[in-house]
């Protein structure tokens, strides 16, 4: 595993993220698919919550002490609960910013740890590399849906025309 690329990734993606979507307009960043899809300003929030709450904390917990419960989490409960499209897109990705910038510090911290340790996850054994490298795989999954969003934004917003022109999504 390149761990080094890995912690790479992760950094580099908080460097260049916020230019991807902070100068949205408000209601760009707020609009939903009519599929029932989360916004932009949503997908800004999770990322933030699981950075500190799913992804730093089981990674740590699996390192530490492999045997002990990971905490609960529940992200579609919390785009809900947490209100996350009531939420400004500045405020979500400085949180986001922020506790990604702390996980990379403490990523880059660790001495010699064993990324083979592992917790027994209900889908199953779960090493500490493999969150790491979902960690990483997560943000690529997050931007693919923000680009989904952004392409949909303009076929909104193209009223009668269409933008076939650029291609079609997903080829």
């Amino acid at each position: 595993m390149h761990v080094d690329r890995l912690i790479d990734s992760l950094e580099r993606f908080a460097d260049v993220f916020p230019a991807v979507v902070r100068r949205l307009r408000p209601d760009d960043a707020r609009w939903r698919p009519v599929d029932g899809g989360w916004s932009i300003l949503e997908i800004v929030a999770h990322l933030a919550d699981e950075e500190v709450e799913d992804f730093r904390a089981r990674l740590r917990l699996t390192l530490q002490d492999p045997q002990a419960n990971w905490p609960p989490i529940d992200p579609e409960g919390w785009a809900i609960q947490r209100r996350y499209n009531e939420e400004g897109l500045d405020a979500a990705l400085g949180r986001f910013v922020a506790a990604r910038r702390e996980s990379v510090v403490w990523l880059r911290g660790l001495r010699n740890p064993d990324y083979s340790q592992s917790h027994e996850h209900p889908r199953g054994r779960v090493r500490a590399g493999d969150l790491l490298a979902a960690w990483a795989a997560h943000d690529a999954l997050h931007l693919r849906q923000i680009a989904k969003r952004l392409y949909q934004i303009a076929g909104r917003d193209a009223g009668e025309f269409h933008a076939d022109y650029a291609g079609r999504w997903g080829s």
